[in-house]
């Protein structure tokens, strides 16, 4: 039987980043944008992305390795892999968190695959506590997922200017019951069907399949479909999503030690994924931060649902994520979901 007074914490993180990177620069060549918009709007100073060999299951291999590497826990003792390696990956119609495993000698583990585009860390992490308070026998699960999503960005289609960040790479995070440090405290999602279909491969499926005709016609990538509805739904939505996510993430992180609940006033470290800059410092201010409670992707660019990891890894090598902090983890992905999760980082209070 469950313990009431179980917590689940955070052990390890880990990365793994290809070697071909693109500069803003270059992205301003290819794009036909000023470099100083690539810079400035767009938020691009370097984007790391996939060569010919870099797969993305295999690189989060690499990811779980290094974070295995941090920690005294053997693969063997890891119950779950929840893997968040996204859709396009070495195979099709193939578990690749069953891979990830047998790759890692998790050999008592079982393994599932989850998507939920660039949100699915932080609903990851919700199923990862759910799943370890309700089941007794499940005490450590691995969270890792690999990316090659550069590869289906059209940098001439100025409609999908705000995927132009979008690079390649894996992360990997591990959790367990009652781990001393980094509690996983509450969660929520929230979606928005209405734009389900404005972002998409338009011939990657059982719709329409990416025929020669099809490629040569650049509908092997990503495109935006409706551009208008989505602007208009977007802007009108998304910051005010956010925030509620954020709200109810709070409100069921419980209470403080002093026994008083989380407000936005105890927020320590903005953890969010790489969006322009503008909305990164509206959510700053917004949770009365500054810049240096933060880390802004720039100079690696958005490897989707892996970025709430690697902020996770840049924050604590920059010394700006510290023991004793609230971080709030804030995510979104095309489809549309938001989602926001919160972590007292540091000793178990």
């Amino acid at each position: 039987m469950q313990n009431p007074k179980d917590t689940v914490g955070i052990v390890s993180t880990g990365m793994h980043l290809p070697e071909k990177y693109m500069t803003a620069a270059e992205i301003a060549e290819q794009s036909g944008l000023p470099e100083w918009v690539v810079r400035e709007k767009l938020g691009i100073h370097k984007k790391y992305v996939a060569g010919a060999d870099d797969h993305p299951n295999e690189m989060a291999v690499q990811a779980a390795k290094n974070c295995l590497a941090k920690t005294n826990i053997r693969p063997e003792e890891i119950d779950v892999v929840l893997c968040t390696t996204e859709e396009w990956k070495e195979y099709l119609l193939w578990t690749a968190g069953i891979h990830l495993a047998h790759e890692i000698g998790a050999t008592n583990a079982w393994a599932l695959d989850i998507h939920m585009r660039c949100c699915t860390t932080i609903a990851a992490l919700k199923q990862a506590k759910d799943m370890i308070l309700a089941d007794p026998e499940i005490n450590t699960v691995l969270i890792a997922g690999g990316y090659v999503v550069s590869k289906f960005i059209n940098l001439k289609n100025a409609r999908t200017s705000f995927l132009f960040n979008i690079g390649a790479g894996a992360g990997a995070l591990l959790l367990r019951r009652n781990w001393p440090r980094n509690q996983v405290l509450g969660s929520h999602l929230m979606t928005d069907g209405s734009m389900s279909k404005h972002v998409i491969v338009p011939a990657s499926g059982t719709v329409k399949h990416p025929t020669d005709t099809a490629v040569t016609n650049d509908e092997f990538s990503f495109d935006l479909v409706q551009p208008e509805a989505m602007k208009n739904r977007l802007n009108q939505v998304s910051m005010d999503n956010w925030l509620r996510c954020i709200d109810e993430a709070l409100r069921k992180s419980g209470a403080k030690p002093d026994g008083t609940p989380y407000t936005r006033q105890d927020a320590g470290y903005l953890n969010m994924i790489l969006v322009k800059p503008s909305a990164h410092r509206d959510m700053l201010h917004r949770l009365g931060l500054t810049e240096e409670q933060s880390v802004y992707l720039g100079h690696i660019g958005h490897i989707g649902e892996q970025d709430s990891i690697l902020s996770i890894i840049e924050g604590e090598k920059q010394s700006r994520l510290k023991d004793g902090e609230l971080m709030i983890m804030v995510g979104a992905g095309i489809g549309y979901v938001w989602g926001a999760a919160c972590v007292h980082w540091g000793e178990v209070c």
